[in-house]
């Protein structure tokens, strides 16, 4: 990877406020407000307080919007001509899809660090070892929606990428769990939620405070979602590299 170009990626990720605003901002914002309003004690299950609960579920939505984020700063850059730019250095594709990914990851981990010292602030209880398999957990289940913000990011103009980030996160948060329980325990919604891997992710987060164990239907999910976002990833890139 290079390193220069790195670095550039990280000051504009820093520099860019709106970024900060809605993947890191907004996730905290909502689980205080939350959090305080229910109090120290306040439990959604036995055992499980609000702000435990609460702080899993804002955790995968911040981190959910901080990964798909990184289509929004493709797009600007395709709108600009930047993309067009960097096509005629030696600057190998690899590197470049590899750097928007890491920068992405580096925002969502910035989300995940800053929740957990909120929750901490307001009196939740974190085991060391759970909350280790939870980030693990987490930045597995995101894989496929980083290759799915690049692949946005090189079908969609700038103009539309806000909506279409907003809405597609939203819209995998509540199919998630991130704001209620949903699916139940059978039927139709119930293997379709198990089917995305938002569902996953939001099951992730809750590790240790009821969400459901990750298993083989978990990882397989994941993994074909990933294989399927990747190849979106791969194609658009190189669509918008012919129509240059």
């Amino acid at each position: 990877m290079n390193a220069t170009y790195l670095r550039y990626e990280l000051l504009r990720l820093f520099r860019n406020r709106q970024a900060s605003i809605f993947s890191v901002v907004i996730p905290m914002v909502i689980f205080i407000i939350i959090a305080s309003a229910a109090g120290r004690n306040a439990t959604i299950v036995p055992g499980v307080t609000v702000a435990r609960y609460y702080l899993a579920s804002m955790i995968a939505f911040g981190t959910l919007s901080a990964v798909l984020a990184g289509g929004a700063r493709i797009a600007v850059e395709r709108q600009v001509g930047w993309n067009r730019q960097l096509r005629l250095t030696p600057l190998p594709s690899g590197t470049y899809l590899r750097t928007k990914v890491v920068t992405s990851y580096l925002l969502a981990i910035g989300v995940v660090v800053l929740l957990t010292i909120a929750g901490l602030a307001l009196g939740v209880h974190l085991k060391a070892g759970s909350w280790a398999e939870t980030v693990g957990l987490v930045i597995v289940a995101l894989i496929p929606f980083a290759a799915l913000g690049i692949g946005l990011g090189h079908l969609i103009n700038s103009d539309a990428m806000g909506p279409v980030i907003g809405i597609g996160t939203s819209l995998f948060a509540i199919l998630g769990g991130a704001y209620f329980p949903i699916g139940g325990d059978s039927g139709f919604m119930h293997d379709v939620v198990r089917a995305i891997p938002s569902f996953w992710l939001v099951q992730a987060g809750k590790n240790g405070v009821g969400g459901q164990s990750w298993t083989v239907w978990a990882w397989v999910t994941v993994a074909a979602w990933t294989v399927v976002c990747a190849a979106l990833a791969g194609w658009a890139y190189q669509r918008d590299t012919k129509r240059s």
